[in-house]
């Protein structure tokens, strides 16, 4: 079977390499342009391209998807199937373009967590569990009919990065699997159920602003949600503080909402309804840092407040 892979970031290459391990022939990769990466703004190629370059790939990066000269270059490609994995929405001129047709990889356990960042809403909800799932594309986003998926459990202290990581290999053995059957025409997809739906929009970075007025187990997945990108953030004396890592200690007692309660080895806040103890910190600009270390370089005091 002759497979088109399109998908951008790491999350991407689990689901490209088991193909290429498993002999898939890929007769190209579409990807993202180059940008500027990192703090030095070097124009670098997306991970995906990378990989795919590493490995001979047919790199393919359109500015519009509607190109019809790109449009074009996929059907002389003559793939069988499109696997899509963390790219961009495609136009149903060239999703319905390869015989099997187009699948993607979402990674929540759909009609749950439809949009851009299902991994971080479902942990900042608070979620005990998440997944990915398999669907052939349709018009209208993540709503197409779901082929496979998989579950895992969210630990309560884990964050959205560590539950990426798991998710991408999870969701390699899935995608897999779901070729595996489209090739022998085993597929047995499934209508969503529209009444279960729930959204999970992009995160700006004006929504990563911790709100301390909430509950101590509220501010806990807030953190873990957005760790480590792009990252909760309060601020101290006007500076600007990104916190990656907590931990609830109360759930009941409160106090002063934003106040340090404590600060002996340990950092603890108050919330408006229990405490939380701050593990890994972060000046704007700067690493990220555990406790000591962040402390080495900056003064707080007990009693102190971040807004």
């Amino acid at each position: 079977m002759n497979i088109l892979f399109m998908g951008t970031p790491e999350f991407a290459l689990s689901s490209l390499k088991i193909l290429l391990e498993y002999q898939y022939k890929v007769v190209g990769v579409v990807t993202a342009a180059d940008k500027p990466r990192g703090r030095g703004q070097e124009v670098t190629p997306t991970p995906v391209k990378a990989f795919a370059l590493r490995r001979n790939l047919n790199v393919l990066q359109p500015e519009s998807l509607k190109d019809p000269a790109f449009i074009e270059s996929l059907r002389r490609l003559r793939a069988d199937l499109v696997v899509v994995v963390a790219f961009r929405i495609l136009p149903r001129e060239v999703f319905t373009l390869p015989t099997h047709g187009s699948i993607n990889l979402h990674a929540s356990l759909l009609p749950r967590y439809r949009g851009a960042a299902p991994i971080q809403w479902a942990i900042m909800n608070g979620e005990k569990e998440t997944g990915v799932t398999t669907f052939f594309l349709q018009e209208k986003v993540d709503t197409g009919n779901i082929i496979l998926q998989a579950r895992t459990p969210i630990g309560e202290d884990e964050t959205a990065g560590e539950v990426h990581d798991r998710l991408s290999d999870i969701g390699a053995e899935i995608v897999l699997h779901t070729v595996k059957l489209i090739e022998q025409g085993k597929a047995k997809p499934k209508s969503q159920d529209e009444s279960l739906a729930s959204p999970a929009p992009k995160i700006l970075k004006e929504d990563c602003r911790i709100v301390w007025s909430k509950t101590s187990r509220e501010v806990h997945n807030f953190v873990r949600g957005l760790s480590p990108t792009p990252g909760a953030y309060t601020s101290h004396g006007g500076r600007l503080i990104k916190m990656s890592r907590t931990k609830v200690i109360e759930e009941e007692r409160g106090g002063q909402a934003g106040t340090i309660v404590k600060l002996d080895g340990e950092l603890w806040v108050a919330t408006k309804q229990g405490i939380v103890s701050i593990l890994e910190l972060q000046q704007e600009g700067r690493k990220r840092l555990g406790l000591a270390e962040f402390l080495r370089g900056y003064h707080l005091s007990e009693g102190d407040r971040f807004e």
